[in-house]
Protein backbone atom coordinates (compact mmCIF):
# COMPACT_ATOMS: atom_id res chain seq x y z
CA UNK A 1 0.00 0.00 0.00
CA UNK A 2 1.37 3.42 -0.92
CA UNK A 3 1.87 6.23 1.58
CA UNK A 4 -1.02 8.10 -0.05
CA UNK A 5 -3.33 5.10 0.34
CA UNK A 6 -2.29 4.68 3.99
CA UNK A 7 -3.12 8.33 4.72
CA UNK A 8 -6.56 8.05 3.14
CA UNK A 9 -7.31 4.75 4.86
CA UNK A 10 -6.29 6.25 8.22
CA UNK A 11 -8.87 8.99 7.75
CA UNK A 12 -11.65 6.42 7.43
CA UNK A 13 -10.85 5.23 10.98
CA UNK A 14 -11.35 8.65 12.59
CA UNK A 15 -14.71 8.51 14.39
CA UNK A 16 -17.34 11.22 14.27
CA UNK A 17 -16.58 13.89 16.86
CA UNK A 18 -12.82 13.34 16.77
CA UNK A 19 -9.88 14.97 14.98
CA UNK A 20 -6.31 13.97 14.24
CA UNK A 21 -3.19 16.02 13.54
CA UNK A 22 -0.90 15.94 10.53
CA UNK A 23 1.94 14.73 12.74
CA UNK A 24 -0.30 12.04 14.23
CA UNK A 25 -0.88 10.64 10.74
CA UNK A 26 2.83 11.02 9.95
CA UNK A 27 3.67 9.07 13.11
CA UNK A 28 1.27 6.35 11.97
CA UNK A 29 3.27 6.24 8.73
CA UNK A 30 6.44 5.75 10.77
CA UNK A 31 8.03 9.19 10.58
CA UNK A 32 6.76 12.32 12.37
CA UNK A 33 8.73 14.44 9.90
CA UNK A 34 6.28 13.48 7.15
CA UNK A 35 3.62 15.88 8.48
CA UNK A 36 4.08 18.30 5.59
CA UNK A 37 3.87 15.44 3.08
CA UNK A 38 0.63 14.34 4.76
CA UNK A 39 -0.72 17.87 4.25
CA UNK A 40 0.18 17.76 0.56
CA UNK A 41 -1.53 14.40 0.16
CA UNK A 42 -4.67 15.67 1.87
CA UNK A 43 -4.71 18.81 -0.27
CA UNK A 44 -5.16 16.51 -3.28
CA UNK A 45 -7.85 14.34 -1.70
CA UNK A 46 -9.69 12.56 -4.55
CA UNK A 47 -12.86 11.93 -2.50
CA UNK A 48 -13.45 14.20 0.54
CA UNK A 49 -16.70 12.39 1.36
CA UNK A 50 -14.99 9.01 1.58
CA UNK A 51 -11.77 10.36 3.12
CA UNK A 52 -12.79 13.07 5.64
CA UNK A 53 -9.73 15.33 5.55
CA UNK A 54 -11.70 18.05 7.35
CA UNK A 55 -10.94 16.08 10.54
CA UNK A 56 -7.24 16.91 10.29
CA UNK A 57 -5.85 19.91 12.19
CA UNK A 58 -2.36 21.10 13.05
CA UNK A 59 -0.49 20.17 16.23
CA UNK A 60 -2.01 23.15 18.06
CA UNK A 61 -5.55 22.26 17.01
CA UNK A 62 -5.79 24.98 14.37
CA UNK A 63 -7.82 24.46 11.23
CA UNK A 64 -6.16 24.50 7.82
CA UNK A 65 -5.78 28.02 6.42
CA UNK A 66 -5.84 26.55 2.90
CA UNK A 67 -8.30 23.71 3.42
CA UNK A 68 -8.52 22.20 -0.06
CA UNK A 69 -12.18 21.27 -0.09
CA UNK A 70 -13.88 24.65 0.15
CA UNK A 71 -11.72 26.69 2.52
CA UNK A 72 -11.44 27.10 6.27
CA UNK A 73 -15.12 28.03 6.73
CA UNK A 74 -16.18 24.72 5.16
CA UNK A 75 -13.78 22.82 7.45
CA UNK A 76 -15.15 24.69 10.48
CA UNK A 77 -18.74 23.96 9.46
CA UNK A 78 -18.09 20.25 8.94
CA UNK A 79 -16.34 19.91 12.29
CA UNK A 80 -19.19 21.67 14.05
CA UNK A 81 -21.68 19.41 12.28
CA UNK A 82 -19.75 16.48 13.84
CA UNK A 83 -20.25 18.02 17.28
CA UNK A 84 -16.77 19.50 17.59
CA UNK A 85 -16.58 22.96 19.14
CA UNK A 86 -14.44 25.34 17.08
CA UNK A 87 -13.31 28.57 18.77
CA UNK A 88 -11.28 31.08 16.74
CA UNK A 89 -10.64 28.36 14.12
CA UNK A 90 -9.14 26.06 16.74
CA UNK A 91 -10.30 22.84 18.43
CA UNK A 92 -9.42 21.57 21.90
CA UNK A 93 -7.14 18.60 21.23
CA UNK A 94 -7.45 17.46 24.83
CA UNK A 95 -11.15 16.97 24.25
CA UNK A 96 -11.42 16.01 20.59
CA UNK A 97 -8.19 14.32 19.50
CA UNK A 98 -8.48 10.65 18.62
Amino acid sequence: MSMKQKVYEYLTAVPKGKVVTYSQIAEYLGNKKLARAVGNILHNNPDPEKYPCYKVVNSKGRLAENFGDGGIEVQKSRLEKDGIEVVDYKVDLGKYQM
